[in-house]
């Protein structure tokens, strides 16, 4: 496939996601269906599922794609920070995000903690993401991770961390400055975070 028309196939797919996020936002997990979908990106079910399985599948896609900026993130960090700054540096990615567009940000968080299904799916692409840092951390750190116990505990104590903050800025409303919260909890488990490093 072309570059060309590869971008185009991943623009429409990013206008899809957008379009499903913000009615998931709005409207709620189990009132929105696969038709407002479409009628919100403008485009037919058949485009809709050319790209995604269901609805379900726009969140799995979307909490993915974050994972692998994250540890994309994490992996371009100078090799000389502690994984305490190195890890606060990369969940940049996420704050930055929920940051530039708050309200549908706080709304796709309570609506993620606030339906059964999707949280479920939230932990599984989490805990993918603590295998992904933890092996990140352990080649920064040159430490392995199925030998060592550092790396995994630091990527665990780590998102952890982000999600108390995230928790708290969802709890307040965004009333706190979410980049504030995760300096605030990141400072907090620096200690442990750091004692992942060889």
């Amino acid at each position: 496939m072309s570059g060309l028309a590869e971008r185009k196939r991943q623009l429409v797919r990013d206008e899809l996601a957008e379009a499903a996020l913000r009615l998931l936002a709005r409207c709620g997990y189990a009132e929105t269906t696969v038709d407002q979908i479409v009628g919100e990106a403008g485009v037919s079910r058949r485009t809709f599922f050319r790209y995604f399985r269901s609805k379900d599948d726009v969140v799995v896609q979307f909490l993915g794609d974050i994972g692998a900026q994250l540890c994309a993130a994490l992996a371009g960090r100078p090799a000389h920070e502690p994984p305490s700054v190195a890890l606060r540096q990369a969940m940049a990615v996420f704050v930055d995000a929920c940051e530039e567009h708050p309200e549908k940000s706080l709304a796709l968080t309570k609506l993620i903690w606030g339906t059964p299904a999707l949280l479920g799916t939230f932990l599984e692409r989490q805990a993918q993401w603590r295998v992904d840092i933890a092996a990140e951390l352990g080649r920064r750190g040159g430490l392995d991770p199925a030998a060592d116990l550092r790396p995994g505990l630091a990527a665990a104590v780590g998102l952890a961390a982000f999600d108390t903050a995230l928790h708290r800025w969802s709890d307040t409303g965004g009333a706190e400055s979410l980049g504030d919260l995760v300096d605030r909890a990141i400072a907090a488990v620096a200690p442990a975070l750091d004692a992942s490093a060889p």
